[in-house]
């Protein structure tokens, strides 16, 4: 019996089985319904959430806004992500207890735990610069380099992480 006879019989038998299948396989990404402003994403060991939040602000010099909390402490820390020209590439700044107000250049360096190019990965596997928040969530993110960063920051050297999160990213939900 060749495998065409076998699928073709589990069709006919079990036709709810079949139904199932094909709206599973019809279905769009989870993340379309969602925008980036209100994606959330956990990296593979599910220690690290990477929530994005609307910025509020249309003059904003930045495209998206996220915070990245390391599940098993209180520790989290701020992001940005910025366009930058020629090519055109979305890089994003994570940054940990930055003072406030005016800084200068060596006290935004001493509380930069990560900085780099971020992707979005979309349901087809397809790379790209991160939207905008009013774009389509994207169904992963890919930020090259985190892991290391993260072992050679001030946060792993205080003993606040102790878990180097992957560099990839998986959609997790939306906060509406």
């Amino acid at each position: 019996m060749n495998a065409f006879v076998s699928r073709l019989s589990v069709s006919a038998l079990c036709p709810s089985i079949a139904a199932g299948f094909v709206l599973l396989m019809a279905q769009p990404a989870l993340s379309a319904a969602c925008k980036q402003a209100n994606a959330v994403y956990q990296d593979r060991d599910a220690a690290y959430e990477l929530r994005f939040t609307p910025l509020g602000s249309e003059a904003a010099a930045a495209s998206n806004r996220f915070n990245v909390k390391i599940k098993s402490s209180s520790v989290e820390m701020q992001g940005f992500v910025l366009l930058s020209e020629d090519p055109e590439r979305s890089n994003a700044i994570l940054m940990f207890n930055c003072p406030e107000g005016d800084t200068t250049g060596e006290e935004l360096e001493a509380c930069t735990v990560w900085q780099g190019p971020v992707y979005g990965i979309d349901a087809k596997g397809e790379i790209a610069n991160l939207k905008t928040e009013g774009g389509e969530a994207a169904e992963k993110l890919m930020l090259p380099g985190l892991g290391p960063a993260m072992r050679e920051s001030s946060l792993w050297e205080a003993g606040k992480a102790n878990v180097a999160p992957w560099d990839v990213l998986t959609y997790g939900g939306c906060i509406q």
